[in-house]
């Protein structure tokens, strides 16, 4: 297997990366910030948890107690609860995304 050596003149793949979309004096601070905000992914985190614990506690909750054992009833009622949990995300990002088109007032501007 050959290995390829470097010429001093020439730049390594690392010095290359570094000049790329900067400035060639480096001296500039990185402004890069996280990709998604963290409540975003608090709110993925909490429907995440709760389409994994709904709906198999509502089946095991419902299966004995409220349908007496017809499994039937007891895996419709879990596949409703799965449904609740989704078309509840699906609420709270469109009013999540809603709030983010709303421009904000202008300081210092009065409503009158």
């Amino acid at each position: 297997m050959a290995t390829r050596r470097t010429i001093s003149s020439e730049k390594s793949i690392s010095e290359k990366d570094d000049h790329i979309g900067g400035s060639s004096t480096g001296l500039e601070s990185s402004t890069v910030g996280p990709a998604v905000p963290g409540h975003v992914i608090a709110k993925l985190l909490i429907f995440t948890l709760a389409m994994v614990v709904l709906p198999i506690g509502s089946y095991f909750a419902s299966v004995n107690t409220l349908f007496k054992g017809n499994t039937t009833y007891a895996g419709g009622l879990a596949a409703l609860m799965a449904n609740v949990v989704l078309v509840g995300y699906v609420v709270v990002a469109m009013k999540e995304d809603q709030g983010d088109r709303k421009e904000p007032k202008a300081e210092g501007k009065k409503d009158r």
